[in-house]
């Protein structure tokens, strides 16, 4: 009688695996699936193709669509915490929990670029002020390391892509980390070491590479 009780159940253990398996394996997707539905706040602008911030700063908002699902979730928790700031995200952020962070970014880095191969965005080369190939060399020396040489390869996933960004918003986001508004030491150390006219070169080196990066409706 114990043999036959041992045999059923490891058959039913049996059945069982698979749709273990199929729950979790289904799991990113149904987070990705939840997180569209959690975006509406943030369609108002990042779901508007070229859409600039007007204050305090004129600047592209960046593009989310592709960008790494941690990195997202980094950027959101650090205007969350005041380690970033911004008068719409600093409001946004704090009404999102952790969970409601994940699902968002897993949604935004779960999408592909449209059909028909590179986005072409005129807003790219609206007002380029910088060499992007004195930034290539300048972003060999800086910041390969971590982001990859066209920026298209982060070594870690709390790490942005940089290619295809818009050019302002790099430049924005750089002068901020070299200023101290964004908070975060490694970066601080990076961008410290980039005068002026680095950082525009820097940034139109990054926003001149193809990557997965996408404007996402």
């Amino acid at each position: 009688m114990r043999i036959r009780i041992l045999r059923t159940l490891a058959a039913a253990l049996a059945l069982a695996a698979p749709a273990v398996v199929l729950a979790q394996s289904a799991a990113p997707e149904s987070n990705s699936h939840v997180g569209h539905d959690k975006t509406a706040l943030c369609e108002g602008c990042h779901g508007i193709a070229g859409y600039r911030t007007a204050y305090p700063k004129v600047y592209h908002v960046p593009k989310l669509g592709g960008q790494q699902a941690g990195y997202i979730v980094s950027a959101l928790t650090a205007y969350k915490e005041g380690h970033r700031s911004h008068p719409s995200m600093d409001d946004i952020a704090r009404t999102l929990s952790q969970k409601d962070m994940e699902d968002v970014a897993a949604y935004y880095s779960s999408r592909t670029p449209p059909a028909g191969g590179r986005e072409l965005l005129a807003a790219l080369s609206e007002g380029e002020s910088g060499n992007a190939a004195l930034g290539k060399e300048k972003a060999a020396q800086v910041c390969a390391a971590c982001h990859g040489a066209d920026g298209a390869k982060p070594s870690a996933p709390d790490q942005p892509i940089l290619a295809g960004q818009y050019e302002d918003y790099l430049v924005k986001a750089l002068t901020d980390y070299k200023t101290g508004k964004r908070s975060n030491p490694i970066m601080k150390a990076f961008a410290g070491q980039l005068s002026k006219e680095d950082i525009e070169n820097v940034a139109a080196w990054f926003s001149s590479q193809h990557s997965r990066l996408h404007f996402q409706r």
